[in-house]
């Protein structure tokens, strides 16, 4: 047996868990966050959500960031006493199996390699998008633009993008780390550069629509309606996930028992942050009405940078299509992080094909199971976007019902874990109870809201089929899609779900298996 093939076989099992040969110790706190910021995608997130959410809520964006926020937050919590407990690979998959057993600890970890695979083809269509713009605009021909939309051209370079990401992502950690430690930085710094320069306009007048600066707008109880607090909740899905990358890292942070919480914790406030300055100061600078380039103009509402980076930054406005480009290709490299190494620790223990566990004897990074979401991702994006640019993007959408679903699974896998322990301490009641309780409870009305009003024809892109929205029918094939591999793994190699390689809720004393 070659050092490698041992490096990824799992110790005898004691009811704790066991590493998988993944690089130890290369990972620190700021390379954690910057790669959890990139895979948030800040720049890229925002320029096509505020639109949107000005059309819901007018002047309250800031409030409705702050209550979209909220879940999010609390369900961190969540994911650090969790690693805490038990820094594994498979985080949500891990955790949930540990917690109420194989079965639902399964379909936690399908439910996170489902959503992200998938989001890797949105990803990576949006670089190819912005790509194109990118070169209109340096080259003052608006009409190369339009290569984005010819479907060869499209699925050729959004190939090219996947490829590239999967080169670096199958690579070291550390080339990761460098490589966005570039990609983070050059956006964040066009992001403070744009809204300060918007906020200066703002004040000196020389601004669109200038509009005072208003305390209410953070207050969530101006929101005029239920719905519309709804619909910012179910924003925070979209603008905030991605934040758990630095989890699925844990195994090859330093000190992997704080590291990755932390991390997570901090990526979450930096994102709010940056979220609400940008808000704040494109309110200031054109306003909400529907003038121009006012915020409630549904013409420019799809991407809300490209339309105003000519106004507030002038002749740098290709820097802004330059970082929003940046934004969406520096998240599709890092946002394989996340489904390879689930993946990974799924074959581990015997969830799925021994091949998955397989690690590179020189890189130390799941190499197969990077390569096989790589293929998922590119190969649905293809067929996707010559069937039908309805289907590609109403099953992006269906995929907030995914992220509902893993997210809501580990949160309420925290309070269960960790139930004998609720009243050891006023911390205890806090950080293992209330707070992913209530984060768990909330994303479980809003994945079943989802749910429901999916079902509606004229949901997303109004495509349906038999009269049920094509949302709901996407959403519900991902879940037994899931299921019916689930079924098909128990029945050939059963010795997971009979819980002989990971066991349920093992005592804290037997955590984990250190090789």
């Amino acid at each position: 047996m070659s050092a490698s093939e041992e490096r990824v076989t799992p110790s005898a099992v004691t009811g704790g868990l066991s590493q998988k040969g993944l690089s130890a110790g290369t990972v620190g706190l700021i390379g954690a966050v910057v790669i959890g910021i990139s895979c948030i995608a800040p720049a890229y997130t925002l320029t096509a959500a505020l639109g949107p959410t000005v059309s819901e809520v007018g002047l309250q964006v800031p409030a409705i960031i702050l209550v979209g926020f909220i879940p999010m937050l609390l369900v961190a919590f969540g994911y650090r006493e969790l690693n805490k407990q038990m820094p594994d690979a498979g985080t949500s998959f891990t955790w949930a199996t540990r917690a109420f057993g194989p079965w639902v600890g399964w379909m936690a970890g399908w439910g996170l390699v489902s959503a992200t695979i998938l989001v890797l083809s949105n990803l990576a269509g949006i670089a190819v998008e912005f790509l194109f713009l990118l070169i209109a605009q340096l080259s003052n021909n608006p009409e190369i633009a339009d290569l984005a939309f010819q479907p060869l051209i499209n699925v050729a370079v959004c190939l090219l993008f996947v490829a590239a990401a999967t080169f670096v992502s199958y690579r070291d950690m550390q080339t990761t780390q460098k490589l966005q430690y570039v990609l983070v930085s050059f956006q964040l710094i066009v992001i403070v550069l744009f809204a300060g320069a918007a906020i200066v306009a703002a004040v000196s007048g020389s601004a669109f629509d200038a509009t005072p600066f208003d305390l209410t707008w953070f207050n969530p109880f101006e929101v005029s309606s239920i719905s519309a607090l709804v619909a910012g909740l179910s924003l925070s899905i979209f603008i905030f996930w991605g934040w758990d990358v630095t989890l699925t890292m844990n195994e090859e942070t330093k000190d992997p028992d704080k590291t990755p919480g932390r991390a997570a914790t901090l990526t979450v406030l930096i994102i709010v942050s940056l979220y609400l300055l940008l808000a704040v100061s494109l309110i200031m600078y054109a306003g909400v009405g529907d003038g121009e380039y006012g915020l409630g103009n549904p013409d420019i509402q799809s991407n809300v940078f490209f339309a105003l980076s000519g106004q507030v930054l002038g002749p740098l406005a290709f820097l802004v299509s330059l970082a929003v480009l940046t934004s969406s290709a520096s998240s599709l490299q890092s946002t394989f992080v996340s489904p390879a190494r689930t993946l990974l620790a799924m074959g581990h223990y015997g969830a799925l094909p021994r091949a998955f566990a397989s690690v590179h004897p020189r890189f130390f990074t799941p190499g197969f199971a990077t390569i096989v979401s790589a293929v998922v991702a590119s190969g649905f994006y293809a067929i996707m976007r010559f069937i039908s640019e309805d289907v590609l993007w109403d099953t992006i959408t269906a995929l907030g019902m995914m992220i509902c679903f893993y997210y809501g699974i580990t949160a309420f896998a925290c309070v269960w874990y960790f139930r004998k322990q609720w009243f050891d301490s006023v911390r205890n009641v806090f950080f293992t109870l209330l707070f992913p309780l209530i984060g768990g409870a909330i994303l479980a009305v809003l994945f079943v809201q989802t749910l429901i009003d999916s079902a509606d024809p004229e949901y997303g892109s109004g495509s349906n089929v038999g009269g049920l929205g094509l949302v709901f029918i996407l959403g519900v094939t991902v879940i037994l899609v899931g299921i019916a591999l689930m079924i098909w793994q128990a029945i050939r190699q059963p010795d997971f779900f009979r819980g002989k390689t990971l066991t349920l809720d093992a005592p804290p004393s037997a955590r984990r298996v250190r090789r």
